[in-house]
This record gives C-alpha cells, structure tokens and sequence, in this order.
C-alpha cells in the first residue's frame, strides 16, 4: 500500500467546514455621521447604470446632430435638448454628457462584449478573462462599512452571465463577479426585510454559529498550506481571501441587528411588476434602488437596465410590448430605423430621468439627495457600428460633491482620454481616494468645479 506523502491531502480536509451558507446577507444602515461642526454630514453616493446595444446617433449631411440623437449636440458646448433627450430637459443644470471616452482593455472584445468591463475597466483583450474590481465595490471597499449594505447590485436579467456575456455590472475582483439582483420581491425583502420571520436573537445565534464554522476552516486551512505546491497554495490563499471576506461579513451582519430596520413608504411601489409590463417593471427597480438611498441602506449601487446579449431573456422583447415594435429589441441597435429608435431612445430616457428627479426633488439639508449623488448612465458602444470605441456617457448629479454640469465634452482620437479618468473623478468625490483606476492618467478635471 502506497504511504500517503504530506502534500497528497484527504479531499475531506478540504471539504471541512463546507457546509457553510456562503450567501450571508450584506445588511444596510442609517447614517449617524456628524461633522466637525456638528451639522449632520450627508452621506456621499454613487450609482453606475448600463443601457445595452448603444445609442442612436445617426450622421449627417450637414453635421452636428440628429434632431432623434441621444447625445442632446455633437461637439463640445452647452447641452441643447433633442428630441430623444427631450425628457431631461428639466435637468439640465444638472446633467453632463461626455463622448469619446471608453476602455482601452474593451478593444479586443467588441461592441456585444465591451459591457463585461463598463465599470471595470479591465484589460480583458489578451488571455486573461477574469476581470477586474468593479469601480462600485472599491467604493464600498473604502466606505461601504457605514451602510448595512455595503452595495447594492441590480439587473433587469438577474445573475453574472459569463465571460463575454456579462448580466452584471459589478465584480469584487479577478474571478468573481457579484450576481445582479432582478427580482422586485426579493430586492426589498433582501433590504427591509432581511430576517423572513425570524427573531433579531435567532439570528445572531445563527450568526454566532456561522462565525464559529469559519474560525475552525481558517485553522483548517492555514495547517494545510505548508503540504501543497506552489501553484495550490495560491489557489489556496485566494479561497482564504474569500472565507476572510466572509467572516467581516458575520461580524458585520451581527453588529447590524442591534440597529433598527428602516421603514419605507411602499406607496405607489409596485413589487408585483414584471417583463409583462416592462415600463412598471423598470419603475419599480428604480423605486427600490431610490429607496435603498434615501433610507442610507447603501450608497453605491449598480443596475444592468439591459445586457449586451437580452436576446434569450424576455428584456429582449422589451420595444415589442413597450410600443409595438416588430422584432427583438436588439433589432432596433443593428437597423436603427428613425421611428423605432426615437421611441426607445425616448422610453429609456424617461425611465432614468424619472430616477434622477426623484433624487432632486427629495430635500436633504440646503440641497437635494442629487446633489450628493454622482450618477453614470451609459452603454459600452456608440451607435450601430457595435464597435468597443467611443461609448455614450451622462453624468448627473454631484453637485455637492464637486461635479458641474450644462454640457457636452467631446473627446477626439488625438487627446484620447481614458474613461478610467471619469472613475477616479467619481471615487475621489465619494471619499474613496484613489490615485489610479484601471488604466486611469488622472482625473477628468473638465467636468469639476
């Protein structure tokens, strides 16, 4: 019989303490910071929303811009609204737009795959597909500990999707994309009511247990890290970054449930929305990521409204029952017929700007919550070409936060900038001070005051 050598491990060991519920809650908070002074300071947010397919932006003769073009003028200047930007018209003090900017490491992938790295800006093009930190979780990395949730991640498509075909916007980092959540019941239970029916004290014994599996793994494992080769030890190492990040997340979970859960105003919120009404379907996720910050449950948020590959889910046929158009709406991005593509243009734009003038129309302190909420709402490829160059960008909101908006910043090839510029820009006003992202020379200064 063969004698058993150190590094040949019994596939128990490994498997010790693997019965744990790895998909602990990530619980949300009310801000209880106070300034210097006194006054109450306001929580910082920052929201990353993706469009999929791009947008229309036809050419002309003449030049300029297409009275149906999503971008409200072409070249640099103050924003004069068309008809598609139309509904954003009452927010004009309060919008950017940007064009040319975009993710060198999207190159490689082309229009449909660019999405994978909208908010990550990894370098993605040559053998490594693992992505890389999305700019949402190192956010919460930096000041997620103040919120009972440390982000809030949506998609109108649910989960991660995969290498290519990303249903996701957010990532903690190489491997591991954070599955977006899309389901309008479950959205809410998981931030206001994430106990079901349980007593606060059941589920701190819960947690006290939990804690007690994960303190017996990191022994387990730390003893066998000496028995196995290198490549293993690194496998291993990164497994231990995991169970670490589990344990902070018990810690956090416990000390969250000596706070009160936040009571919201369900009025008007429609939980029983679904694909078979696509406008209230997306009104409602709107309405529960709008809560989730008025109620400071977190602070950084992504929302997928459309994947660059809907065409297998019922999103895909959202133009369809939204004005009746006769085809997938992936259709709409490859023949950009005029009439279609105005009321798509026109339908998304109203969704989100209902978003941001919610945030604006809610008072905190001498401002609103918008002031204090830096919001991206864009696509990962222009117009129809479905190249990975140029992607169409708005920025609102974040007026507190050091942003200044009523124009457009057109960049050219010459003076290409990087959109990484625009994350660090948005990371350093949120507090979560960055001197790079991704393949980042500085910050987008254009657009501070």
């Amino acid at each position: 019989m063969m004698k058993r050598i150190s590094w040949n491990l019994n596939r128990r060991e490994v498997l010790r303490g693997g019965g744990i519920a790895l998909g602990l809650p990530f619980l949300n908070s009310m801000d209880r910071a106070r300034g210097a002074a006194g006054e109450a300071a306001y929580p910082k947010r920052m929201v990353v929303a993706y469009i999929g397919y791009g947008v229309y932006d036809p050419k002309i003769k003449e030049g300029g811009v297409h009275p149906h073009s999503w971008y409200p003028r072409h070249d640099s200047g103050p924003i004069t609204f068309r008809n598609a930007s139309a509904p954003f018209q009452s927010l004009e003090k309060e919008i950017t737009y940007l064009r040319g900017l975009d993710h060198a490491g999207g190159y490689g992938l082309g229009g449909h795959s660019s999405g994978d790295v909208f908010s990550t800006g990894a370098d993605m093009s040559g053998p490594d597909k693992t992505n890389n930190i999305s700019i949402d979780q190192l956010a919460a990395k930096h000041k997620g500990h103040h919120t009972r949730y440390g982000s809030l991640v949506m998609g109108t498509e649910g989960g991660t999707g995969s290498y290519g075909m990303s249903k996701t916007l957010s990532h903690y980092g190489p491997g591991r994309p954070i599955p977006a959540m899309h389901r309008s019941q479950e959205i809410f239970n998981h931030l206001f009511q994430p106990y079901a029916n349980k007593s606060v004290n059941d589920v701190r014994a819960e947690l006290k247990r939990e804690a007690s599996v994960l303190d017996l793994m990191m022994e387990n494992y730390k003893s066998l890290h000496g028995r196995i080769g290198k490549e293993d030890q690194q496998k291993m190492d990164e497994y231990l970054e995991s169970v670490r990040a589990l344990e902070k997340r018990v810690e956090r979970t416990s000390q969250w449930t000596h706070e009160e859960l936040p009571k919201v105003d369900t009025k008007g919120l429609n939980l029983e929305a679904s694909y078979q009404d696509p406008t209230e379907y997306v009104k409602c996720l709107y309405d529960l990521l709008y809560l989730a910050l008025q109620t400071d449950s977190t602070r950084f948020a992504t929302f997928m409204i459309e994947s660059e590959h809907s065409t297998g889910n019922p999103v895909g046929n959202f133009a369809n029952q939204i004005f009746g158009y006769t085809g997938a709406t992936h259709d709409i991005a490859h023949k950009r017929p005029e009439d279609a593509s105005l009321q798509w243009e026109k339908w998304r734009a109203e969704q989100h700007s209902r978003f941001l003038k919610r945030l604006r129309d809610s008072p905190e302190g001498e401002g609103n919550m918008l002031d204090n909420t830096v919001v991206l709402w864009g696509s990962a490829h222009p117009h129809g070409s479905h190249s990975a160059y140029n992607y169409p960008i708005q920025i609102a909101g974040g007026r507190k936060l050091g942003f200044k908006h009523g124009n457009l910043h057109a960049y050219d090839e010459k003076n290409k900038i990087p959109l990484s510029n625009l994350f660090v820009s948005m990371l350093n006003a949120v507090d979560a001070q960055v001197g790079e992202f991704a393949d980042s020379t500085g910050e987008l200064t254009e657009i501070m005051a």
